[in-house]
């Protein structure tokens, strides 16, 4: 037997000697023929491989060491760490440069004897499970299409990506042609990204497939800079797993024992916190509709009663009342807006007297109103987003948070942080400090997570970032818009694609609580389908008060008493 072979009895690892790849089996199936070596590519230019020394076995571990010499690194190399049930892949390179983009499980080849050229791995699966919702058609797809998880996107062409912002860092791949993850004979080959929270200073992981292969890009935008020595992420192969919701309770799992996530402990928080929501969006959304005008136009002290007039008429009473875009004059000030809410204290107070506790929407990175020496910005100085490096910008934001949430303020309760998926993307943008992508986001969430609870303990932060290393700054975390919910397909439906997000949240995150949203909604028919499930998967949130905006179909009686059912039967089981 070759003295590159590793198996236990989870998998079988076979590194050729030349160490430009290696063959990776598990349950009797041939799942990839995996390129160890990785491209980091930078500002000066792109990493290509030279030559490659033969592996090594590491010291004080199972596993090997290749190491290669590259165009633009003074030394590089990858360390193969082989445990008993999963096989890492820990980069590393040594020099001086700026940070693009790092390709794993794919290297240039300039290697003599060799093909040249870029050199993926190979892949044996068919199908591909991502945590990140996309198409709601569709949980698994093949695995001959790209999949995207990080913290930028939006709703235009190929950038849908950004309902949870971040997912966990994992796929899950299976041989067989597959439309849900169910169990297969060989099991699902879980793909994951694990490092500290800190060291995740890329914006997106994308999985890049080709025709019979595979790899994977970390994009850094030239932001992470080397100056000696960098160890990148470890990519971590776990095979064998019944489904991706196991891999992805695995993953937290791991994360936790290496301290790498806080333990998946059950939390103690006030009772209030899992009162069920009303969010005015979707009724501001109906004022909108069909008036040209943008819905945080109905954003006003005014409406909000109406809103709450109706449904308390209705016998319909939510425990948290949360307003939303546009309440404040400016994203990145968040005072009031005085037109819109002449006496907004005045107002929560009142709220409070009727044991009704007040979120306020607060969207992430929006540089509204705010000078540009507290902001990212691009290479015109055009301010772009907030600046979370920048010690003057968190400053401001904490003086921001305790008027928004201070007694000697407005006495909010906490806030429901949206566009998350905002996060600074693009070489050219320029921060005060280091951090960048992923990182970047934890910082700008701990700085609000840890001035909210500086000024009152127990508010509540509601975040759509379902990533366990983001479970230290959230409470609550929201399944997020839905959205293509017109498509016939039964599996486009809106109770299965939430329910798919749900679980998500529960086998990465199961100490925070889910926020159900409800917005937007195709049609009442479905409104109602959903009505009936939410109390099950997590919070009940409602976000109309007297119709669905998307046909103007007007809720029924039997509407509020579903919501009276549901909401009483959600209460009882807390």
């Amino acid at each position: 037997m070759s003295d590159h072979v590793v198996e236990t009895e989870a998998y079988r690892l076979e590194l050729r000697a030349d160490g430009l790849s290696a063959s990776f089996a598990a349950g009797g199936e041939h799942l990839a023929d995996l390129r160890p070596l990785a491209a980091v590519d930078a500002v000066a230019g792109p990493d290509e491989t030279l030559s490659v020394d033969a592996p090594v076995a590491l010291e004080a571990e199972r596993g090997f060491r290749v190491e290669r010499r590259s165009t633009i690194w003074e030394r590089a190399g990858v360390d193969v760490v082989c445990g008993d049930a999963t096989v890492e892949l820990r980069p590393w390179v040594v020099g001086a440069g700026a940070v693009t983009d790092v390709h794993l499980l794919a290297f240039r080849s300039l290697v003599p004897g060799q093909p040249l050229g870029f050199m993926p791995s190979g892949r044996r699966f068919r199908s591909l499970y991502s945590p990140n919702p996309g198409d709601p058609r569709r949980v698994v797809r093949p695995a001959g299409e790209s999949a995207v998880i990080g913290v930028s996107g939006d709703g235009t062409p190929g950038r849908t990506h950004w309902f949870f912002t971040p997912a966990p860092l994992l796929l899950a791949f299976a041989r067989d042609e597959l439309r849900d993850p169910v169990e297969t004979d060989s099991g699902w080959l879980a793909l994951g990204i694990e490092a500290p929270v800190g060291e995740l200073g890329f914006v997106q992981l994308e999985y890049v497939p080709g025709e019979g292969s595979f790899g994977l890009r970390l994009e850094y935008d030239g932001h992470t800079r080397v100056d000696g020595e960098l160890r990148l992420p470890a990519l971590v192969l776990s095979p064998g797993h019944a489904t991706p919701l196991d891999a992805l309770r695995e993953q937290r799992a791991r994360l936790s024992s290496r301290g790498l996530a806080p333990a998946a402990a059950a939390r103690e928080r006030p009772a209030w916190w899992s009162e069920p929501i009303f969010c005015g969006w979707g009724a501001q959304c109906d004022l909108a509709r069909g008036s040209g005008r943008f819905a945080g136009e109905f954003a006003t002290q005014e409406n909000y009663d109406l809103f709450l007039e109706q449904l308390e008429a209705e016998g319909v009473a939510p425990g948290i009342v949360t307003l939303d875009d546009k309440w404040q004059d400016g994203y990145g000030t968040n005072r009031p807006n005085a037109a819109k809410w002449p006496d907004l204290r005045g107002w929560i107070a009142r709220q409070h007297e009727r044991d009704r506790r007040i979120l306020l929407w607060w969207k992430a990175w929006d540089p509204e109103g705010l000078p540009p020496e507290l902001c990212v910005r691009n290479a015109a100085g055009t301010p772009v987003a907030f600046d979370p490096s920048n010690p003057d910008a968190c400053a401001a934001l904490r003086a921001q948070v305790h008027a928004m949430l201070a007694p000697d303020g407005l006495d909010a309760d906490g806030f429901k942080v949206d566009f998350t998926a905002r996060t600074p993307s693009g070489r050219a943008l320029t921060a005060h400090g280091d951090g960048w992508g992923i990182a970047l986001l934890h910082e700008l969430l701990r700085v609000l997570y840890d001035a909210t609870k500086e000024v009152k303990p127990d508010a509540l932060v509601i975040t759509h970032t379902p990533h366990p290393s983001f479970v230290d700054v959230t409470d609550m975390v929201r399944l997020n818009d839905i959205v293509r919910t017109d498509d016939d397909d039964p599996r486009g439906r809106v109770v299965a694609q939430m329910r798919r997000r749900a679980e998500v949240v529960q086998a990465a995150c199961p100490e925070v609580l889910v926020d159900t949203d409800d917005w937007c909604m195709p049609n009442l028919a479905e409104w109602r389908e959903y009505a009936e499930e939410k109390h099950l998967l997590g919070v009940p949130s409602l976000y109309y008060a007297r119709a669905v905006d998307a046909t103007g179909e007007t809720f029924e009686a039997r509407d509020y008493a579903t919501l009276r059912r549901t909401w009483d039967a959600w209460r009882r089981s807390r």
